[in-house]
């Protein structure tokens, strides 16, 4: 830690949302810190392709992401080392006949998303912190306490008895931010009933650069491609289920466990014949009422928590960042404090209701296929058919998840 201790903005938590603010925030003449519970890594990742050589957090970027990280002049780091762009998507229901297909072709492009390993995209964003001056990464270093005194300082101390201090704070460490919780913002918050299992697998069929979302009453399962041509191909899966079964199959043998996921995709890609090590966490919605308050911001995952059906946390996470930082340099620019409550409500108004609108949209998905009701069923099943067959409904649902808006520009 070098000897300054007093900086105008301080960022808790140096993953994806924390470290890509830092990296959007250099060279705006702000003075920067990272702070960061762990010791960074960034030993070279692993290059073989077996189930195990995989990150099993994985996220599927839109290419306004993309875009983002291309700015940040970490995308070609990411990509050289390996990522899968799908071109298509096909969503069933697990009781019905309703399916849908989404081809990027149909808003020509040429990918709807692409995959990419969580850890490639942190040490690659963590190499940039590294090499940018401006930027002060403090780690392993763990927030101890922090507040704001009436003249807008915001006071942080660290393990060891560390003090620091910024015009703005900005909590980017997670789910359970201490910051959000030390500075008392309130939330709303609610079990989602759900445990998601997620882990890397080999199937006997081509993935066909293809997403694979497959919606059954006790949750929805996904199979999202990995690159890599071998006679066996790669899957990384996130298996949302009720916390009862979710815990069924986490008991299973790998063997067993194998074969219960083929029956569950539909043998789509037909059976699975191997997996890495599994983990499963609980699901649990969260939203801060507030995003700010004077000095203090949350981005990413200390803000907003969703259900992972649609994959769009990291990349609502990253709109936050691209959103604070813009209104930060505007505020640089004009001479203003970046702890201003009226700059920080601009970034507040910019993404919280884009945020509860796509929160809103997967709480309503979640609960619609959980329903069993005949009726509901077929009328689930009749909607997905006619979503299908109207072009111009399926172009402005792909241009919004691609987060392109509903006009391509």
């Amino acid at each position: 830690m070098a000897d300054q201790t007093d900086y105008d903005v301080v960022i808790v938590g140096g993953g994806i949302a924390g470290s890509a603010l830092a990296v959007a925030l250099s060279g705006s003449g702000l003075r920067l810190a990272l702070v960061e519970a762990r010791a960074p890594s960034l030993d070279a990742l692993p290059s073989g392709h077996a189930v195990g050589d995989f990150d099993a957090r994985v996220s599927a970027l839109t290419p306004k992401s993309v875009q983002l990280l291309e700015r940040l002049s970490v995308w070609d780091e990411i990509s050289d080392y390996r990522c899968c762009p799908y071109h298509h998507m096909t969503v069933w229901d697990a009781e019905g006949t309703g399916e849908i297909e989404f081809d990027a072709a149909e808003v020509d492009s040429p990918w709807l998303g692409t995959i990419v390993e969580n850890r490639a995209v942190t040490r690659a964003l963590l190499q940039q912190v590294s090499a940018r001056p401006d930027i002060q990464l403090i780690a392993p270093a763990r927030l101890e306490a922090c507040h704001v005194s009436a003249e807008g300082v915001a006071a942080l101390t660290l393990d060891q008895n560390r003090q620091l201090s910024a015009s703005l704070l900005v909590a980017a460490d997670g789910a359970l931010s201490p910051v959000r919780e030390l500075m008392g913002f309130a939330t709303r918050e609610w079990d989602y009933g759900h445990k998601a299992i997620v882990t890397t697998v080999a199937t006997s069929k081509s993935h066909a650069d293809t997403a694979w979302q497959r919606f059954m009453p006790t949750g929805p399962l996904a199979l999202l491609p990995l690159p890599g041509e071998t006679p066996e191909h790669r899957c990384s899966i996130v298996w949302s289920a009720d916390i009862e079964v979710a815990d069924e199959i986490m008991a299973l043998d790998d063997g067993a466990f194998c074969a219960e996921l083929s029956r569950a995709a539909e043998f789509r890609l037909g059976n699975v014949t191997a997996c890495a090590p599994r983990f499963a966490f609980p699901l649990r919605q969260r939203h801060a009422i507030d995003y700010v308050q004077a000095g203090v911001a949350l981005v990413g995952d200390a803000a907003h928590t969703i259900h992972p059906l649609a994959g769009q946390g990291i990349n609502l996470g990253l709109a936050d960042v691209a959103a604070l930082a813009s209104e930060l340099t505007d505020a640089k620019a004009r001479g203003i404090s970046p702890g201003d409550l009226a700059v920080l409500k601009r970034y507040q108004r910019q993404r919280k209701g884009e945020n509860l609108a796509m929160m809103a949209a997967m709480d309503g998905f979640k609960r619609l296929f959980e329903q069993r009701s005949p009726a509901v069923r077929w009328l689930r099943n009749a909607g997905m058919r006619g979503v299908g067959g109207l072009l111009p409904v399926k172009q402005q649902l792909m241009r919004h998840a691609m987060g392109l808006g509903v006009s391509g520009a």
